[in-house]
């Protein structure tokens, strides 16, 4: 059996579990908790198998994989049914772009280390904290919006009617712009999508709340 290491309210780890979900697949989730004792993350035993410090990181018998979109990479070669990804090269390419606004784009502004680095480097309170999160988020939603409203292969998810690797990566960052209270009204196809993900027993799962790490 696979194990994740995985932190409950990481997104990128979050990302994982819905795909290994979505994909039926079986895991055991090992706990790396990345607040307490300045980070478990960094201790030696968590460096060992990812040098970055990061989450998450899936052990399987071929070994360890770490960066989530590498992840679900992974699981789609080494499990292909039930597809993350159309058949089509093009719309393959579409469904990595979308899922990349959010991982290289939306995501890293706004990840526990700038966050950090924002308050204790650059002395930012958390009033400026919460203008710096919500800002970013509010840049890369209103451009993935666009993407996804404006597109005739968006269907009932970002890439017609069944989930993607690009809802697995759009829902973990819509928790996280919940957690600080960003407004999502001038987003209503990402709402949607939204919507009809948490309809999915998968995603549900996968949710930070449902996790044995949760606080």
């Amino acid at each position: 059996m696979m194990q994740l290491y995985s932190y409950f309210r990481s997104s990128a780890a979050y990302r994982v579990r819905i795909a290994l979900n979505l994909k039926g697949l079986k895991y055991d989730i090992l706990p790396v908790h990345l607040v307490r004792g300045g980070g478990e993350n960094f201790k030696p035993e968590y460096l060992s198998v990812n040098p970055l410090g990061l989450v998450p990181a899936l052990a399987t018998e071929e070994g360890a994989v770490i960066q989530s979109l590498a992840i679900i990479e992974y699981l789609e070669e080494t499990h292909p049914e039930p597809a993350l990804f159309p058949s089509a090269p093009l719309e393959r390419a579409r469904v990595r772009a979308l899922a990349q606004t959010v991982a290289s784009e939306i995501h890293p502004l706004n990840n526990i280390r700038v966050l950090d680095y924002l308050v204790k480097q650059l002395g930012a309170d958390e009033e400026q904290k919460l203008v710096w999160y919500r800002h970013w988020i509010n840049e890369g939603l209103t451009g993935l919006e666009t993407l996804l409203a404006g597109n005739p292969l968006t269907g009932f998810f970002c890439h017609g009617d069944r989930p993607t690797m690009a809802d697995c990566c759009l829902i973990p960052q819509l928790y996280n712009a919940g957690r600080f209270d960003c407004p999502l009204e001038a987003f209503p196809t990402i709402r949607r999508i939204e919507t009809a993900c948490s309809k999915l027993q998968a995603f549900r799962d996968a949710s930070p709340e449902n996790q044995p790490d949760a606080e």
